[in-house]
């Protein structure tokens, strides 16, 4: 299959170039032109600003050339496979690569507990209580962030900006407001700030929506505002993926192929993880591609090791069986969720470009418009 995630040039690449400019070691390549504007600036601040769902295309719809985003956009870049907060967030805060850190999507497969777990929830997937099983084995699972990095090595300071983290917020005014008030302790530090928007207006009105329009020139004209409260900083800009505007299919509808399955379908509805029943692989791609070859393409999970998709590095140990026997990937406008009540009107996790491109955005404190690539 053809990859069109460049992994020397990904999300991961962001998390690496701040480890490189905090004398951390990474994993990975860096990003030459974050590099050098880093160590031109030497800044005391460096500030990652991830909005969610926010990719470049989108901003090309919505936002004009001349706005500060936009002007202030270094280039594109790819997100990780699948385009997914689980997968991308995860990658840019450790700095490794899905087949690394094992958080390939929304629902994984966990081999220790044999379920399917809704990472970032802590549940089985389908159930509301938290799972104990799966919680005491999060310091095994989870990969060694590059706030917790930074602040081992002693030198310098960081933080997390996030509702999930050290330093929460509950406005997108005051997240605004924890990165200056942090900026102003001493000494290097390097800040992490999450929002959850758009994506989470996306998943409800569409990428195109009047509100999605709404939120995201709303963020355009505070990040401007914040770039101006900042003192010795260089403030990066990007999203963990785009969306794309779905029609659902509804798994259950499809009892004859689910009782070919092992287990819940896991990772994502557009990149979605099939474990087979044993002696049922002929009659699942049979099944699988009359009723979804126009929507889906179908892979043999041998095909998708061979192709590094989701991306180099030391397999995590769990990471073969999570992707299971086959892998479908949309690459039009179709996702696969179980039922009714699951089904939203945006989506991510497929192989469009609206999904898996991102900017690359950088403003230093002291000029508001940073050298582009070529320019």
């Amino acid at each position: 299959m053809l990859v069109k995630n460049d992994y020397r040039q990904c999300i991961t690449s962001i998390g690496c170039s701040v480890q490189r400019y905090f004398g951390l070691q990474p994993a990975h390549e860096t990003l030459n032109d974050l590099d050098e504007l880093l160590e031109r600036e030497q800044p005391e601040n460096v500030i990652v600003l991830l909005y969610d769902g926010m990719g470049s295309r989108i901003l090309d719809r919505h936002l004009s050339p001349d706005s500060f985003l936009q002007r202030n956009r270094l280039r594109e870049l790819a997100t990780v496979f699948p385009a997914t907060t689980t997968a991308a967030t995860t990658s840019v805060i450790c700095g490794l690569n899905p087949v690394e850190h094992g958080f390939l999507g929304w629902d994984c497969y966990v081999p220790p507990i044999d379920k399917v777990i809704t990472l970032f929830r802590n549940r089985e997937k389908g159930h509301q209580e938290i799972c104990q099983p799966f919680v005491d084995l999060l310091d095994q699972f989870q990969p060694k962030r590059i706030i917790d990095q930074i602040n081992e090595a002693g030198k310098y300071q960081a933080y997390g900006v996030s509702p999930f983290m050290e330093v929460p917020y509950e406005s997108y005014d005051e997240m605004l407001d924890k990165i200056v008030e942090l900026t102003r302790k001493p000494g290097r530090k390097y800040i992490y700030a999450y929002d959850t928007q758009p994506d989470s207006a996306m998943h409800h009105y569409g990428p195109d929506s009047p509100e999605v329009v709404a939120l995201i020139e709303e963020r355009n004209r505070k990040s401007e505002i914040l770039a101006s409260r900042l003192k010795d900083a260089v403030l990066i800009i990007t999203a963990d993926h785009g969306h794309m505007a779905v029609d659902n299919y509804l798994l259950e509808d499809y009892p004859q192929l689910l009782d070919l399955l092992e287990r819940p379908v896991s990772i994502e509805p557009r990149a979605a993880s099939f474990k087979v029943r044993k002696g049922k692989k002929r009659e699942f791609e049979r099944l699988f591609k009359a009723i979804f070859k126009d929507d889906f393409r179908l892979y043999k999970a041998d095909e998708i090791i061979r192709s590094g998709l989701f991306g180099p590095g030391r397999e995590h140990p769990w990471f073969r069986q999570q992707l299971g026997d086959y892998l479908a990937i949309s690459y039009g406008n179709k996702a696969m969720v179980q039922s009714e009540n699951e089904a939203i009107a945006s989506q991510h996790a497929g192989y469009s470009d609206d999904e898996i491109y991102i900017p690359l955005i950088a403003v230093c404190s002291d000029c508001q418009n940073v050298q582009k690539e070529g320019n």
